[in-house]
Formats: structure tokens, C-alpha cells, sequence
């Protein structure tokens, strides 16, 4: 996204500084602002200042949620903002509200900043320079302002949403404090939608399909969370387990899932757990290298494994983040059982009915 945005911003150099020059009363020098390539230079510096203002963003929330014991795995930064990763917990609104406003308040802080130093600069002797500091730390004080202004909107999954949400878990049950606040999401982004259409901004739209998709996985994610409490992965897995041996030919694999209809099989050597064979693993070969190849030469080596005492929650959080269907149930060195993606649902609609 950096060439993108220092497209964009180059491209309107002339009426971005404008823009500034109204919004902070201070005259701009633009001889080194739009001389030859520079418009392009600034805007790949403020791009980078952008990004770096969304990080420290993420970072203020991955400081207090650590503080708070929870894991953080890692921080992306998107079009429209940044993830941090996090350990997924069912929210505590006392650790919730804290974390959520970090972000926005640092985003705030740095616009300040930003903007505070528009006024120090043109004090510098060179007037060119000056109005290139100028219009860099006032182009970033506006978008970090901005920033904190979108991500307050109560609106899930914005930080606003998760203010929003913390503040009525503290009046009502979590799960009605997430459902009231996803609604509000799906309501904000039916609003940013018609606007994007009939503006014809696919900002708009963007953000719109962003905000909803956002507020449709948090409330499921609560949901899930909320059915599998106090279900351990014993409760649910498999006990009969169909396993291969690393020398099972492949058109023999590929025979066996025809015969028990089970698209994955834990790969077990002198009774050892030694890796894990599916479909997938299958399709990465032609059918005609099939034929001379066994089950070791496409297995994925030492997989994730649970003891049945695991909360079935950490199969779901597992599965998840590394994008697979089953995991294999180990207990001290003998695999006991198998539990897989369609195990978890099972359960999931057995409790929501009961």
C-alpha cells in the first residue's frame, strides 16, 4: 500500500497543502514541495509516517493487554488500520476498556505532537525547509487525528466497538453486550455502504464491508467461546482412530479415505505418533507421481497435539490460527483419539440446543 498512498498524496500535493495552510494558519513555503519528484518523496515519507503511526497504534494496545497477562503473537498492519494478534480469551470488560481506548488515545497523542511541531518549524531560518517540516508533521497530525477519530466509532471491530461493548458488559451479560455492540457495527456499515454508493466512494464501500465482516466474526467468535466453556477435548473427540503407517503407498491413502470417508489420518510408526496425512497433502502430488510415492514423502512431520484434558477451546483457537481441520489427542506418548472441526460444531449445536 506505501506506493499507493505516496501516489495519492503527491498527486494532490497542491491542494493538501492548502488544506493544511487554512487548517493551521501557517503560511507554507512550496518551492521544495512540489519541485520535481518531490511530491512523490513526501508522500512515500508520510506513507511510511502513516504506517509507523498505526504500528505504534497496535503496539499501545499490545503493551497493556502483555500488562494484563494476555499473549500477543503478532501485529499487522492493513489498508485500513492494524490486528494485533492476540491469545483469544473471552473479553473482561475491566481489561477490556483500558486496551481499547490505548490505541485511539496514542493515535490522539501523536497527532498532537504532529501538530504542535507545525508551529515550531517555521522558525527555522530556511523557509523552504520549513515549509517542508510544515507540511510532513501536519499532513501526519491530521490522518493520526483522523485515525483516532475512526477507530473511536462504535463499531465493531474498531476500538470504539470494544469501548463500546466493555462499557455494556458492565450493565448486562457479555453476550449481550457483544450482540448490542455488533448490531451497532453492522448498523454503522449499512450507513457507510449507502453513502459509499450514492458518493461513489469505494472507500466508503471498503470500510463499509470491512466494518461488517468485523462485527459478524466477533459476535460469532463470543458465541463459540461462550458454548465450549467447561468442555474438555475428551467430551468431544473420537476415540476409534483410523491411523497409516509412513510406508502406506498413496493410492492406497487415497483408497482409504474413499472406504471410511475420514479426509485425514495420524501417521503412526511402531506405535509412535509420527506425523499426519490428508487430502490436502494428497492433492500437492500429480496422480501420476502418486503411484511410486508413500504416505512419509507427504505427511506434515510432528504435529500439534492435545491431551484429552485440554479445554476443547484451545483445539478451536488452534485450528484457527493454523488453518487445519483435526488434531491428534495424545496422551503421555499413545495417541488416545482425534478431534476434529466437525467434532467441535457437533458440540457447539448439542449445547446451544440443549
Amino acid at each position: 500500500m506505501i506506493p499507493l498512498f505516496a501516489w495519492i498524496i503527491g498527486s494532490q500535493i497542491v491542494l493538501t497543502t492548502q488544506l493544511i495552510t487554512i487548517l493551521f494558519g501557517v503560511p507554507i513555503d512550496v518551492t521544495l514541495i512540489e519541485a520535481g519528484f518531490n511530491p512523490y518523496i513526501l508522500g512515500t515519507v508520510i506513507a511510511l509516517g502513516l504506517f509507523f503511526g498505526v504500528f505504534v497504534h497496535e503496539v499501545a494496545h499490545s503493551l497493556i493487554a502483555k500488562a494484563k497477562g494476555i499473549k500477543i503473537h503478532s501485529i499487522t498492519l492493513l489498508i485500513l488500520g492494524g490486528v494485533s494478534q492476540m491469545e483469544e480469551v473471552v473479553p473482561d470488560p475491566k481489561v477490556e476498556l483500558p486496551m481499547a481506548l490505548a490505541g485511539p488515545l496514542t493515535s490522539l497523542a501523536i497527532g498532537i505532537i504532529c501538530s504542535a511541531l507545525v508551529y515550531v518549524f517555521p522558525t527555522l531560518p530556511d523557509p523552504a525547509v520549513a515549509g517542508v517540516l510544515v507540511f510532513t508533521f501536519g499532513y501526519l497530525g491530521i490522518l493520526n487525528v483522523l485515525l483516532f477519530a475512526f477507530n473511536l466509532l462504535p463499531a465493531f471491530p474498531m476500538d470504539g466497538g470494544r469501548v463500546l461493548r466493555a462499557w455494556l458488559a458492565r450493565r448486562m451479560p457479555l453476550s449481550r453486550a457483544t450482540k448490542i455492540a455488533a448490531d451497532v457495527g453492522r448498523a454503522f456499515a449499512v450507513i457507510f455502504g449507502i453513502f459509499g454508493f450514492l458518493m461513489l466512494n469505494p472507500i466508503l464501500i471498503i470500510i463499509a464491508f470491512f466494518i461488517y465482516i468485523g462485527a459478524n466474526q466477533e459476535a460469532t467468535f463470543l458465541r463459540y467461546y461462550i458454548l465450549l466453556q467447561d468442555v474438555t477435548v475428551a467430551d468431544a473427540m473420537s476415540n476409534s482412530v483410523s491411523t497409516v503407517e509412513p510406508t502406506t503407498p498413496l493410492p492406497r491413502l487415497l483408497e482409504l479415505m474413499y472406504e471410511t470417508k475420514h479426509l485425514g489420518f495420524p501417521v503412526v510408526e511402531r506405535g509412535n505418533l509420527v506425523g499426519i496425512v490428508t487430502l490436502s497433502d494428497l492433492h500437492k502430488v500429480s496422480p501420476i507421481d502418486r503411484e511410486a510415492m508413500q504416505v512419509r514423502d507427504v505427511m506434515t512431520p510432528n504435529p500439534i497435539t492435545l491431551p484429552p484434558s485440554a479445554p476443547l477451546i484451545d483445539a478451536l483457537r488452534i485450528m484457527t490460527a493454523q488453518g487445519i481441520g483435526r488434531i491428534p489427542v495424545v496422551e503421555g506418548d499413545t495417541l488416545v483419539g482425534i478431534v476434529t472441526r466437525t467434532d467441535l460444531l457437533r458440540v457447539m449445536e448439542l449445547r446451544e440446543k440443549g
